[in-house]
C-alpha cells in the first residue's frame, strides 16, 4: 500500500520538495503541482472524447510519459463510465510511448474494468499479467499487488475470483491454490464456482494429491461442495482406481448403499486419518456433520479408527461404547480397526477374541481384516496361525496384500518352513497376487538357508520372467544363498552382474564372499575383496587369515 501511495504522488513532488539549503517560495511547489494536475486533466479529458490514436499521438507528441504519471491518469479515469477510456489510454501508452507498464498499473486497470463490469477485458488482462509474470516474479506478487490496488480502486471481490479462474485456465495449478489460501488469510472468500473450476482442472490434469488438498481446504473454509464438486471428486477416485474401495468401506460401516457425497467425504476423512492428522480430521468431521455431508454412524466409526491410529485403545473403546448406546450397530470396519490395533501390539489372544466376537455378530471379515491377522501373527512369531489365516483368506476368494504376505513369507523362511511359504505363494499367484522383489528375496533367503540351490535359481529366473527388476536386496539374498550352498562360481557371476547394473554391493555381500573364499584358502581373491571393501568404506566385522587347508578367525 505504501508503495502504491508513493507511486500516485504528484509527478514532480520529490524533485521540487527536497530539504532546501535556502528559503524556497511556497508558491513554486503549488505551481508545479498545479502544472502536473493540468497535464493529467488534459490527458484524461482527451481520452474521454474518444479521439483516434493518431490524433492523440500528435497532440501529446512531446509528452514524456512515465509510470507514475500513467497511473495517475488511470486513477483519474477509474469511474465506470470512463473504463473504456482508461483501457484505451493503457494500450495507447504501451504502443505509442513504448511504456512497459508495471504490475501495479496492470492491477489498477484490472480493478477499473471489473468495477465497470467489463469482465471479458478484465479476464484477458489477468491472463496477460499472469503469463508475463509467471517466471519473472514471486508467485504471490500478482495477488499482493491486486490487494494493494484494491484499497485505491475499490472494485469488487469478484476480481479475486477472476484471478483464480485465470490461474485455472492457464493450468497454473499450484499457484492457483496458493492464491486461494492467501486470499482466505486476508479475508477474501472465493466463490464455490471458482473452487469448482480449479478442482475440475486439477482433476483433469491428474494431480490427485492437489485435488484432495483443495477439497479439504474448501470444507475447512466452509465452502461446502455441491453436485459439481462431488462429481469432480468421484472422477478423481475413479482415476486413482479407489472408488470401489471407498464404496465398499462405507457399505461395511453403514450396511447400505450411500450417496456419492457421503462416499467422497468418507474418503477424505479416511485419508486425513491415515496421514495421522487427527486434529484436522476432528475439525473436518464436525463441519461435515453440521451440514449432513456424512452419516453419524460413519462419523463414529471414523473417530474410533482415528483413536486407534493414535494407539489410544481405551479412548477408542469409550467412543465405541457411546456409539452402541446411541443405537448404532457395530460393523466390520470398526472390528477390523480394533483387530489391527491389537495386532500392532502383538496381543494375539485379544485378536482371536475379537475375531470370534465379530463372527458371532454375523460380521464378515474382509481383506483388510485378514491382512492384519496374517501380518500381526507373523510379527508375533505365531507362524502356524499366520499361515492358517492366509489359507482361510484364499479359500474365501480374497488375495492378501503384498506387505502382509511378505511378512508371513519372511517368518516362515526364517523358521525353516520355506516349502510352506512357497506352497502358499503358488496358491496366491493363481488368485492374481502380484509379488515384488521383497517376496522373492525372502523366499530365496529361506531356500538358501536350507541348502536348496535348485529352488534358489528357479525363483530367480521366475522373477526375471515376471519382469521384476532385481535390486540390492534380491542380489544380497541370492549371493549369500549361493555362498552358503558352496556355489561360489554362481555367486561371482551375480556379483559381477549387479555391478554391471550399477548396484553397489552391500557389506553383507562382501562378508559372505570373504567367508566362502577363506574356507577355500583363496588368498588372492580374498585380498581383492578386502581392498574393494576398504575402497567402499566398509570395515569387515571379522578379520580372516587363510591358508589352503584351514580357516581361523581373528576378531
Amino acid at each position: 500500500m505504501a508503495f502504491l501511495r508513493r507511486k500516485i504522488q504528484p509527478f514532480f513532488s520529490t524533485f521540487l520538495n527536497p530539504t532546501p539549503k535556502f528559503p524556497v517560495p511556497k508558491f513554486l511547489h503549488s505551481r508545479a503541482q498545479s502544472s502536473n494536475e493540468i497535464l493529467i486533466d488534459a490527458i484524461s479529458d482527451s481520452f474521454k472524447k474518444d479521439h483516434t490514436w493518431d490524433t492523440l499521438t500528435r497532440k501529446f507528441i512531446s509528452l514524456q510519459l512515465n509510470h507514475s504519471l500513467a497511473e495517475q491518469v488511470l486513477l483519474r479515469l477509474q469511474q465506470p463510465p470512463h473504463a473504456r477510456s482508461a483501457l484505451n489510454f493503457f494500450y495507447w501508452s504501451a504502443k505509442t510511448k513504448n511504456l512497459h507498464h508495471h504490475l501495479s498499473s496492470y492491477c489498477i486497470m484490472i480493478h477499473i474494468l471489473v468495477r465497470a463490469q467489463q469482465l471479458a477485458d478484465a479476464k484477458i488482462m489477468l491472463e496477460s499479467v499472469l503469463k508475463k509474470n509467471e517466471t519473472d516474479i514471486p508467485k504471490l506478487s500478482v495477488v499482493e499487488s491486486l490487494l494493494d490496488s484494491f484499497k485505491v480502486v475499490p472494485s469488487s471481490p469478484l476480481v479475486f475470483d477472476l484471478l483464480v479462474q485465470a490461474y485455472a485456465k492457464l493450468r497454473m495449478l499450484e499457484g492457483g491454490f496458493e492464491v486461494c489460501c492467501y486470499l482466505e488469510e486476508h479475508g477474501f472468500s472465493l466463490s464455490l464456482k471458482s473452487y469448482n473450476l480449479l478442482l475440475h482442472v486439477v482433476q483433469k490434469a491428474g494431480v490427485n494429491c492437489l485435488v484432495w488438498r483443495i477439497y479439504e481446504h474448501m470444507i475447512e473454509k466452509r465452502k461446502y461442495p455441491n453436485e459439481d464438486s462431488t462429481q469432480t471428486m468421484i472422477s478423481a477416485l475413479c482415476k486413482e482406481g479407489k472408488l470401489q474401495v471407498y464404496v465398499d468401506l462405507v457399505y461395511r460401516i453403514h450396511g447400505k448403499r450411500c450417496s456419492p457425497t457421503v462416499i467422497v467425504n468418507a474418503s477424505l476423512m479416511f485419508r486425513v486419518i491415515e496421514e495421522c492428522r487427527i486434529e484436522e480430521s476432528v475439525g473436518l468431521l464436525r463441519r461435515m456433520l453440521q451440514k449432513n455431508l456424512i452419516l453419524d454412524t460413519i462419523g463414529y466409526s471414523l473417530v474410533v479408527h482415528a483413536k486407534l491410529q493414535l494407539g489410544d485403545l481405551e479412548s477408542a473403546w469409550q467412543v465405541f461404547e457411546e456409539m452402541l448406546k446411541r443405537g448404532f450397530s457395530p460393523n466390520s470396519f470398526v472390528y477390523t480397526s480394533f483387530i489391527g490395533a491389537y495386532c500392532r501390539q502383538r496381543r494375539i489372544q485379544e485378536v482371536d477374541r475379537l475375531l470370534q466376537e465379530m463372527e458371532n455378530l454375523g460380521l464378515k471379515p474382509y481383506d483388510e481384516t485378514f491382512n492384519h491377522l496374517i501380518e500381526g501373527c507373523a510379527k508375533a512369531g505365531e507362524m502356524r496361525e499366520s499361515a492358517s489365516h492366509c489359507e482361510e483368506m484364499i479359500r474365501r476368494g480374497l488375495v492378501p496384500s503384498c506387505c502382509s504376505f511378505n511378512e508371513m513369507v519372511r517368518g516362515l523362511s526364517e523358521t525353516g518352513d520355506s516349502k510352506k511359504a512357497n506352497d502358499l505363494f503358488t496358491l496366491v499367484l493363481d488368485k492374481g497376487f502380484s509379488p515384488n522383489e521383497i517376496t522373492y528375496s525372502f523366499l530365496i533367503a529361506g531356500f538358501g538357508k536350507e541348502g536348496d540351490i535348485q529352488e534358489v535359481l528357479k525363483l530367480y529366473h521366475e522373477m526375471e520372467y515376471r519382469s521384476i527388476s532385481p535390486g540390492l536386496l534380491l542380489f544380497e539374498s541370492l549371493i549369500k544363498s549361493l555362498c552358503q550352498c558352496g556355489k561360489l562360481g554362481e555367486a561371482e557371476k551375480f556379483f559381477k552382474l549387479m555391478k554391471e547394473r550399477s548396484l553397489t554391493p552391500s557389506e553383507d555381500i562382501y562378508e559372505a564372499l570373504i567367508t566362502s573364499y577363506c574356507g577355500m584358502g583363496d588368498q588372492t581373491r580374498l585380498s581383492l575383496l578386502y581392498n574393494e571393501m576398504a575402497i567402499r568404506g566398509f570395515k569387515p566385522t571379522t578379520l580372516f587369515s587363510c591358508d589352503t587347508s584351514t580357516k581361523s578367525a581373528k576378531v
